[in-house]
């Protein structure tokens, strides 16, 4: 299994293009950059890009992704080739997602990787934490996800498994405010999670960073020749990588604390965020830049996987977890196991 590169194109009225079997990226009639096309695993375009057809005709041969944001990181379309994989695998996933038990069973542990993992964001905030009180909030949080994990098994559907993430969700964000530093605060202040718009700039930033977590997840689930739509977790509706969200969950820690890093180290700071008329606030100009950096950077970091004897890149993790979940739908294993970050 190898870790492509993403190439995210932000620079507005970018051209990108075929040049033999490179992709080029000129800007106002002049190369910025040449990528070599077998190095990449998806072309992600923010905003007012223009990418040639001979381009997506490549891609799409070559199995390269070509996904469209907005300017802000919200997902437009994406170009793909044919689809790949098992199509037995396939028909076992549409039959499962129709069996309660085994729905039941993959959601709970998709919420509990979940859980568990944010769980041990506040653990480790704890220990490191300047002040008492800041200790105390992010232990009493800890101590309230560690209630949740309990209650998991006792949800007898998947309505009572959503409650039970829906409160453990607020309690991790209602903690997260302690483990920004405290010159920063003022600045990155959240009151719980808030989407569409966000609402302050830790959720806007955040959710910049889930969505590019959700794109490399849904390639993951494409790449093991899985149904993006058709999850367990979360309902399925029209246009909705319901599977790939689930898949998700259990990486949500890994943009949490990458986004307190950019935000404790300075690389982001209040002026890289614009508030929008009725309150909507953005991630705005080179910031964005600054994110798909780290984003890319930290990628590349090795963990250790409880499943496997070697390390390998984050960027890896949910390919490897997509195909343990594909075992599970051909009963290969008896139930599919999230990643747990140690």
């Amino acid at each position: 299994m190898q870790l492509l590169n993403t190439l995210y194109v932000t620079t507005p009225e970018s051209y990108v293009h075929l040049d033999n079997n490179t992709v080029r990226l000129d800007v106002a009639h002049e190369t910025k950059l040449r990528v070599p096309l077998h190095h990449l695993g998806a072309v992600v375009c923010f905003g007012q890009v223009s990418v040639s057809l001979p381009l997506m005709h490549k891609l799409a041969d070559s199995g390269v992704s070509l996904v469209l944001l907005d300017m802000h990181g919200r997902f437009k379309a994406r170009l793909e080739g044919p689809v790949s994989g098992n199509v037995l695998l396939r028909q076992a996933q549409h039959r499962l997602a129709g069996d309660p038990a085994f729905a039941l069973s993959v959601a709970r542990n998709c919420i509990a990787g979940k859980v568990r993992n944010c769980r041990q964001v506040l653990l480790r905030g704890a220990r490191e934490a300047k002040g008492d009180e800041d200790a105390a909030i992010l232990t009493r949080g800890a101590n309230d996800l560690a209630a949740a994990l309990r209650a998991l098994p006792t949800a007898g559907d998947l309505d009572t498994l959503r409650g039970i993430e829906g409160e453990a969700a607020r309690q991790y964000f209602t903690a997260l405010n302690a483990l920004i530093r405290a010159p920063a605060r003022d600045s990155f202040r959240m009151d719980g999670r808030s989407r569409r718009p966000p609402r302050d700039r830790i959720n806007a930033l955040l959710s910049f960073l889930y969505s590019l977590l959700m794109n490399d997840c849904r390639s993951a689930i494409e790449a093991a020749g899985l149904d993006p739509q058709i999850g367990f977790l979360h309902a399925v509706r029209p246009g909705r990588a319901a599977l790939a969200l689930d898949l998700m969950e259990e990486f949500r820690y890994f943009a949490d604390r990458l986004a307190l890093s950019l935000i404790n180290r300075g690389q982001l700071v209040a002026k890289d965020f614009v508030e929008r008329e009725g309150g909507a606030v953005l991630l705005e100009g080179d910031a964005r830049k600054t994110v798909l950096v780290a984003y890319q950077e930290r990628k590349q970091e090795a963990l250790s996987h409880p499943l496997l004897a070697e390390s390998l890149p984050f960027g890896l993790l949910p390919h490897v977890q997509a195909r343990l979940l594909a075992r599970t739908l051909r009963g290969d294993t008896e139930e599919y196991l999230p990643y747990l970050v140690r």
